[in-house]
């Protein structure tokens, strides 16, 4: 098999494997966010800070959700990175916006923030203080073992079949989920430009 051929094998394998309970208490969670009239906040790092940029664009233009990404200020999060430091980076920024227990915080990332290993620490940090304030937290990651999936009140794991592209698939399920979420019809309040004919 070609590289493609087994990649696309993979993803379908994967794809047949996700949580779908997880994924509707995922929407379930954002739902009640919104009708609180709470905030989503969403992090990553590496591409799935991407990934939150992406996302956020979709929960406040199709779903009238407001939301943010820290890694959408660069000047403000490298100002935290330089003169805090990167561990306390998006916890500073979590404070300055005032993150209250309405709100949820949702995770981006392959492993979901590890401490012990120093592996995302800023993730594991701002999960701590969400827990602090009673904010919800949702995640998309490719690791059971990580923070986010320990601490979320719903998570969906990206199932880490192939141990040579457990990057390229979770960052590339993170899009298929969020798409997921932001059409689901509890979730989606403004029809897309392409299917609504216009």
């Amino acid at each position: 098999m070609t590289h493609t051929e087994t990649y696309l094998a993979q993803a379908r394998e994967i794809l047949d494997r996700l949580d779908v309970a997880a994924i509707e208490r995922l929407a379930a969670a954002l739902c009640a966010v919104r009708e609180r009239g709470g905030r989503v906040f969403v992090l990553g790092v590496g591409g799935s800070a991407g990934n939150a940029s992406h996302a956020v664009n979709d929960f406040r233009k199709i779903c009238g959700i407001e939301a943010y990404a820290p890694t959408d200020n660069v000047s403000e999060l490298t100002a935290r990175v330089n003169d805090d430091g990167w561990d306390s980076a998006f916890t500073g920024w979590l404070r300055a916006s005032r993150l209250r227990r309405e709100d949820l915080v949702l995770v981006f990332s392959v492993g979901g923030g590890d401490a012990v290993r120093g592996i995302s620490t800023p993730l594991v940090r701002a999960l701590e203080y969400a827990r602090e304030v009673g904010a919800a937290i949702g995640g998309v990651v490719g690791r059971e073992g990580g923070y986010t999936a320990q601490v979320a009140d719903a998570c969906v794991i990206v199932p880490p079949l192939f141990p040579d592209a457990i990057t390229p698939h979770t960052e590339a399920f993170q899009a298929v989920v969020w798409h997921l979420l932001v059409s689901h019809p509890s979730l989606q309040a403004n029809a897309m430009k392409w299917e609504s004919g216009r």
